[in-house]
């Protein structure tokens, strides 16, 4: 911040009393050191009753503009000048005097014509400014600014210009000037205008920060309405499929997550509710899917896989034929947006219990094989949703036996890292899958063990790095 180089030397005054008027033959030397420093009393007094009503303004008022009026008049009160004017470099890229004040309203419109034009000659030499963003001007640019100021107010006018510093970038200028040619800018008046304007300056940032905030309180509100839309878009509770038990959860790392699962029925003209809870036998769809990356982009494209996949259903074909036709429709936008999307899709016949599945490069279910004890994997190939518009897919079926268990699951599972960076790999889920299988009665129990080792893997913390996302489904033994 520094002076405009501005200011004549005053010429010598004629000998005054301490307040001002002529001194009398007859004043003692006592007499006018007392007067002075009562004089000087008022003036501290004054100066700081002032500067305390302008904090008050600074904390009370919400009001930006309402604040920024009383800068040149608190400016110019403080130093005992004759005015000042406030000019802020604006958004727009506009040079533009805020505010002025003046002790004589009639001189009034001239100031204001000189700051105006010296405004607007400033802007004229600068490049155009990019939108939205604080316009700061470079150094030479400040320097033609008090320049022009200057040369327009005459050389008669006492001038005095300081910046306005926000975060580091000097976001305007703050101008007080004098018509009495014996006025000085003494180092007094210039800390008592430079820490107007550090006020200023404070006041503007307070501002910005509310303005931050109401939009981040805005988008915190829109996140929590789409994380709400998204759970009522899943499932609320699993389906009674005959001779099947059923349990699922979801857990997302953010508000809004990535991972999808569904259980649709495949014939809906045919699906029909029992008053005690249980349904027509009919085939059932159960899916299961993780789109790449995490946060409102993924839980975008979730929904819309959501709203296709059940589309796709209705048409009756087979698994594989399904990921084909659902690749196809979504490889354009999937392609523009750089993400994929993993699904693993099953159809279950409860008349025959057989399982016929198809895999977009998800994480292959795990299988567990009552009769046997041992633990098979689920899997065909074929590639990611959105990664090549010609891929195909296989179809495979199982035939499933009274007491086998079923695990669909999200990388979220085998992803999830300890504080040394080891991962709860698969090799880790399926020995937890064994155990619980022969220690757990229901699906419930299985769902619940599997999510507490993994956390007892990871340690306390509540939030999980990727959405977690598991379905247990188990035919009922006989």
């Amino acid at each position: 911040m520094t002076a405009v180089p501005l200011p004549r030397q005053p010429s010598q005054p004629t000998e005054r009393t301490p307040t001002g008027g002529s001194a009398s033959p007859d004043m003692t030397p006592v007499f006018a050191l007392k007067e002075l420093v009562a004089r000087l009393n008022r003036e501290q007094h004054k100066i700081q009753d002032l500067l305390s009503s302008l904090g008050f303004a600074l904390r009370s008022f919400n009001n930006l503009n309402q604040f920024l009026e009383l800068i040149p008049l608190m400016a110019s009160r403080v130093t005992d000048s004759d005015g000042g004017a406030l000019l802020l470099f604006k958004p727009n890229g506009q040079v533009r005097l805020e505010r002025l004040h003046c002790q004589d309203s009639n001189w009034c419109q001239d100031i204001r014509r000189a700051m105006e034009m010296a405004a607007r000659q400033v802007m004229a030499s600068l490049p155009p400014a990019t939108p939205g963003e604080a316009l700061t001007l470079p150094p030479g640019a400040i320097a033609a600014l008090d320049h022009q100021v200057s040369h327009n107010l005459g050389h008669d006018i006492q001038l005095f210009g300081t910046a306005i510093l926000v975060k580091n970038n000097e976001r305007g200028r703050l101008y007080v000037f004098s018509r009495d040619p014996q006025y000085t800018w003494t180092e007094t008046r210039q800390k008592l205008v430079r820490l107007v304007a550090d006020q200023t300056a404070v006041a503007i940032e307070n501002d910005e920060l509310t303005v931050e905030l109401r939009k981040k309180e805005r988008l915190d509100r829109e996140l929590e309405i789409g994380a709400e839309i998204q759970l009522r878009l899943l499932p609320r509770q699993c389906p009674k499929i005959q001779g099947v038990e059923l349990a699922a959860r979801c857990k997302t790392a953010n508000r809004v997550g990535g991972d999808y699962y569904d259980f649709i029925p495949a014939s809906y003209d045919k699906m029909r509710t029992r008053k005690d809870g249980s349904s027509e036998s009919g085939r059932w769809s159960l899916a299961i899917g993780d789109v790449m990356g995490k946060g409102v982009p993924a839980g975008l494209i979730m929904t819309m896989t959501r709203g296709m996949l059940r589309a796709e259903v209705l048409n009756g074909h087979s698994p594989a034929r399904i990921l084909q036709h659902l690749n196809q429709v979504m490889y354009a936008d999937l392609e523009n947006s750089n993400r994929f999307v993993t699904l693993f899709y099953s159809e279950y016949d409860p008349q025959t219990r057989i399982l016929s599945y198809s895999n977009a490069a998800h994480n292959p279910p795990l299988l567990w094989q009552a009769a046997t004890q041992s633990i098979k994997r689920l899997d065909t190939l074929g590639m990611l949703i959105g990664l090549d518009a010609d891929t195909h897919y296989q179809d495979a079926q199982i035939h499933l036996q009274p007491g086998d268990t079923l695990i669909y699951y999200t990388d979220g599972f085998t992803d999830a890292a300890n504080q040394n960076g080891d991962r709860f790999d698969e090799e880790n889920l399926t020995q937890a899958f064994r155990w619980a299988c022969q220690h757990c009665h229901t699906p419930q129990e299985i769902l619940e063990y599997l999510f507490d080792r993994v956390q007892t893997f990871t340690g306390n913390s509540d939030r999980n790095a990727d959405d977690m996302t598991l379905i247990v489904m188990r035919v009922t033994p006989e």
